[in-house]
C-alpha cells in the first residue's frame, strides 16, 4: 500500500476510480465475471473424451476435435457460445468460471475431463464479462 503522502490531492479522485474499476474488474475476473463464452467437447464415453483429449494434447485446434468428437448440438467446433452463471449443470459451471481465457490456437481446457449428467466434457472459455 502507498504512504498515504504520495497520493496527490488532485489526482486522488481519478487515481481511486481507477483503482476501484481494476480491484471490480479483478475481482470480476478471480470470481469468474457472470458469463463465458464456451466451447466443450461432449462425450457419452470415457475412452472417447480421452482419446479426444490426447488429440488435443498432441497440438490439433480444438474446434477441429471438437467436430470430429463432440457428440451434442455444438459439434460446429463445440461452441456453446455466451453463457451466463445458473444456465449450466453444476460442475460445468464450476469448471468453465475457473478456467482463464484461451485461444483455440493454444487452448487451455479442463484436464482431466468434467464429468455431468450429460456425460464427460472438455472446456475452454474463450472470454469472460
Amino acid at each position: 500500500m502507498p504512504p498515504k503522502g504520495k497520493a496527490g490531492g488532485g489526482k486522488k479522485p481519478s487515481k481511486g476510480e481507477d483503482g476501484d474499476a481494476g480491484a471490480a474488474a479483478g475481482a470480476k475476473q478471480s470470481k469468474g465475471g457472470t458469463s463465458v463464452k464456451v466451447r466443450h467437447i461432449l462425450c457419452e464415453k470415457q475412452s472417447k473424451i480421452l482419446e479426444a483429449m490426447e488429440r488435443l494434447k498432441a497440438g490439433e485446434k480444438f474446434n477441429e476435435v471438437a467436430a470430429q468428437y463432440s457428440e451434442d448440438k455444438a459439434r460446429q467446433g463445440g461452441d456453446l457460445g455466451w453463457q451466463i452463471r445458473g444456465s449450466m449443470v453444476g460442475p460445468f459451471q464450476e469448471a468453465a468460471f475457473a478456467l482463464p481465457v484461451s485461444t483455440l490456437q493454444n487452448p487451455v481446457y479442463t484436464d482431466p475431463p468434467v464429468k455431468t449428467k450429460f456425460g464427460y466434457h472438455i472446456i475452454m472459455v474463450e472470454g469472460k464479462k
